[in-house]
């Protein structure tokens, strides 16, 4: 019912870090912020996946860092994957696997390993 679907939206604006905006008018918030209510609207549905289609492409680079340090917080806090296409080398460093496509090809896959 409805007070699920609001524990659910607050819980999703928790793992964003926006729980404090939850009542602020979309217009109000900044490019960063309206980005993590994206976020949040995906995670609602408790999905295995996010698809984040150029997640950083119109924000300034402290900002793409902020987001992507949500989306890696979701992958290892949530278990979530995470497919992202982007084509700014720098944040495309956050993924654990690197496919590099050309004219719709796959040119190259490539597997980090984690830190020890």
């Amino acid at each position: 019912g409805r007070a699920e679907r609001r524990a659910a939206a607050a819980d999703a604006l928790r793992k964003v870090g926006l729980e404090d905006r939850a009542h602020h008018d979309p217009s109000a918030l900044s490019g960063g912020q309206q980005q993590r209510v994206a976020i949040a609207r995906a995670l609602v549905g408790n999905p295995q996946v996010i698809l984040a289609d150029e997640p950083t492409g119109n924000l300034d680079t402290k900002t793409s860092v902020e987001i992507m340090e949500v989306l890696e917080g979701l992958n290892e806090n949530e278990g979530l994957t995470i497919v992202m296409v982007t084509h700014e080398t720098d944040m495309a460093q956050y993924a654990r696997r690197l496919i590099w496509m050309v004219d719709g090809r796959i040119e190259r896959d490539e597997r980090k390993r984690k830190a020890a």
